[in-house]
């Protein structure tokens, strides 16, 4: 269900077109993150969901209501904002910065101060050890998890996020996106997030908007940005071997073999030794009719078996491990670990064969990764 949607708009200032009749639809409970090169459009489009920037033609809608019908200020105040620099005001006590919003809204003051000690315990601060104290006593790290708990104090809907990262160390930087991965995880809230650094969106968004000169190049997981990129520059800007830096994203399917060599049950194992031979391979994956997988027969079994015409439904290995062609390459490895096996059958549905892994087109995929570099 879609919470924010954006239809024909445009922004531009006096000649410079910044937004060219963008159509976005952002769905509830959605993490989307816009991401492209400086100038391309991200923050203002960023702007225009709380009209901090008007929209010069179009129109966007929350939850169907066109916000140019809605009173700003309490648009505004229905939406929690987090900025690079927190926005914290200097002169007032990191409770007073989390209740600014409650108070405007004029929640009551034993709800403000329960959601105050929630919001805390959200970001994991200690509310005797820092409620009182001023944001300049408070790291980047703090300062920038007390931006994220005053945006959450009024429980809002949405959630923009204007770079809230970017100026923190890569420690505290990667720590703050693990807590804010797992927030959304419990919160369930529409959040955009803008950022420049690709290997952020890739770990916390849903989806991802890729923009350049106002319009919108690709919009989708990053699963799909990083497998079928749909245009040069998204390609260029992404980078042909970043799929590597997020391993959980590949999957058997995507590399297993497709066409793996198999035999039938009711084959004598001299007929799955001349196939092996002619195919040159030590294993076959054994498959019925409707191309099911009951098991494998290697050479090594057959070389044991006393009676060379007995059939191959007697003597395979019906206990073989598998996996599903949507595992990722990282339960892949582990599997093949944990069990010492040379070759995997990839399943599909109802166990059709789909395909197979061995530990040489492993290495194969694994090598074209620094060939192609």
């Amino acid at each position: 269900m879609s919470l924010i949607e954006f239809v024909k708009v445009s922004k531009y200032y006096k000649q410079d077109m910044v937004i060219q009749e963008m159509d976005l639809t952002i769905n509830k409970g959605e993490l989307v993150v816009l991401i492209g090169p400086s100038g391309c459009g991200k923050t203002t489009t960023l702007k225009m969901i709380n009209r901090l920037i008007q929209p010069s033609s179009g129109k966007i809608l929350i939850d169907g209501v066109n916000i140019m019908e809605q009173d700003v200020i309490s648009l505004r105040r229905n939406i929690g904002y987090v900025i690079q620099q927190t926005g914290l005001f200097p002169h007032m006590t990191v409770e007073e910065n989390i209740q600014v919003v409650p108070k405007l809204k004029k929640m009551p003051p034993e709800e403000i101060k329960r959601r105050t000690l929630a919001m805390m315990e959200m970001v994991g601060m200690d509310p005797e050890e820092f409620l009182h104290r001023y944001p300049i006593q408070l790291s980047g790290g703090q300062q920038q998890r007390i931006g994220v708990a005053r945006a959450f104090a009024t429980d809002p809907d949405i959630i923009l996020m204007d770079e809230p990262f970017s100026a923190l160390d890569p420690i505290t930087r990667s720590q703050l996106q693990d807590e804010l991965v797992e927030l959304q995880g419990q919160l369930h809230k529409t959040i955009v997030f803008v950022t420049h650094d690709m290997d952020e969106a890739i770990k916390i968004a849903d989806r991802i908007c890729i923009l350049n000169g106002g319009k919108i190049l690709q919009y989708g997981t990053p699963e799909e940005i990083l497998k079928n990129p749909a245009h040069g520059f998204v390609s260029e800007f992404v980078g042909r071997n970043r799929i590597w830096n997020s391993p959980e994203l590949i999957k058997a399917g995507d590399i297993m073999i497709s066409d793996p060599v198999t035999t039938r049950g009711e084959h004598t194992l001299l007929q799955a030794i001349e196939v092996m031979r002619q195919s040159k391979v030590d294993s076959l994956m054994v498959v019925n009719s409707r191309h099911q997988l009951k098991g494998i027969i290697s050479a090594r079994m057959i070389r044991q078996a006393q009676d060379k015409n007995a059939l191959v439904r007697d003597c395979m290995d019906t206990q073989c491990i598998s996996i599903s062609r949507d595992d990722s390459i990282v339960n892949l490895l582990r599997t093949l670990k944990d069990n010492q096996i040379s070759a995997i059958p990839v399943l599909g549905q109802d166990r059709e064969l789909a395909g197979v892994i061995t530990t040489s087109s492993l290495v194969t995929t694994l090598g074209a990764r620094f060939i192609d570099a």
